[in-house]
């Protein structure tokens, strides 16, 4: 009766806000989101007015030299900033609904710590920026493929969930110490600072050109996951509910993490490390407009979007030096976590 009632609160909240307040809160985001670019295209050390903005990218009217500040330094690094927030946060409300956990972030099941410690085998390599991305992906999915597999030994027929969690907890150490090994050897002058910042992460080299090389992966992952995000809403019924209503829990989860994995692995493969954002703002979203995946989703993608561009404006103008996008997350990231766990529904 317990998990019915839920589903029937759960039922009540989606019905009250599906009318003009869900769609008011989509149109303030995008509003917010156009403004956002906006800003973000003029601010830096160097000042861009709206109206110099407009004639270069629609008339071509300025001088070559704001057009390489808009379209090679200032426009990669917006649209990077974008689609990350996005991806990392629709990510987080993926794992979220599939462990029905509010506590559980994109790197869960050990892709972030895999990332960086393919990461780290590229720079001390020597390997170039693309050589980077491409170690740092594939062992972002080593690592979730790893998790899978002792999940699959230690399971237990009641505790898939508990297992998968706790052999991510498994896989995710192993790769930090792995790290620290890679680190404690590199060399101090050189590759230490390079494996260093890199997991501190940045938009600081993020190109056109890497823009569309990670484009049609992310769109290969965020697709489904919109378009099962409905089948989301079953998980929280029990495994005969589910199967009852004709869907089938563990291919969901096993769909859903696949993808939120492929394009957490993505990202992290070119911005480097970049926590809290995947944890906090579905939490920010879910208490605005609810926890009916079908509407949480889309509009977690936007408001992550908007949340980490701000983050990068603060990284490149707070300080004459750039401060590095994870540090300021996790400032910003952990009180606001706490303040909505203080304010989060009972019914998540």
């Amino acid at each position: 009766m317990k998990v019915m009632d839920l589903i029937y609160k759960r039922k009540v909240i989606s019905q009250t806000l599906s009318g003009s307040y869900v769609l008011i809160c989509y149109i303030g985001i995008i509003g917010i989101l156009l403004l956002s670019i906006i800003f973000s295209l003029c601010l830096g050390r160097y000042n861009v007015t709206p109206s110099e903005i407009i004639s270069t990218l629609f008339s071509g009217e300025e001088s070559p030299f704001i057009s390489t500040i808009l379209f090679n330094i200032r426009l990669p690094r917006i649209m990077m900033a974008i689609l990350a927030g996005g991806v990392l946060t629709l990510s987080g409300c993926s794992y979220q609904a599939v462990f029905r956990n509010p506590m559980v972030s994109p790197d869960i099941l050990g892709v972030s710590s895999g990332a960086a410690c393919g990461a780290a085998i590229a720079i001390l390599m020597s390997m170039s920026s693309l050589g980077i991305q491409l170690m740092s992906f594939l062992f972002g999915l080593l690592a979730v493929s790893a998790t899978f597999l002792v999940s699959r030994v230690l399971k237990r027929v009641n505790d898939q969930i508990l297992m998968l969690i706790l052999a991510g907890i498994v896989i995710s150490s192993l790769f930090g110490s792995m790290i620290s090994l890679f680190k404690y050897i590199a060399d101090p002058d050189s590759k230490l600072p390079a494996i260093t910042f890199w997991m501190m992460g940045s938009f600081n080299s993020v190109t056109m050109e890497n823009l569309k090389g990670v484009l049609p992966v992310v769109l290969c992952g965020t697709i489904p996951l919109i378009l099962i995000s409905w089948k989301l809403n079953v998980l929280s019924l029990n495994e005969d509910e589910a199967y009852s209503l004709g869907i089938n829990p563990n291919t969901i989860r096993i769909i859903t993490i696949f993808c939120s994995t492929l394009i957490t692995a993505s990202i992290v493969s070119l911005t480097g490390l970049i926590g809290w954002v995947g944890l906090i703002i579905p939490h920010f979203c879910r208490f605005l407009i609810g926890s009916d995946n079908r509407i949480l989703m889309p509009f977690s993608f936007l408001t992550g979007s908007v949340f980490l561009l701000w983050i990068d404006n603060i990284s490149r103008t707070v300080s004459t030096l750039e401060i590095p996008i994870g540090i300021i997350t996790a400032i910003i990231g952990s009180p606001l976590f706490l303040f909505f766990l203080s304010k989060r529904r009972k019914d998540f």
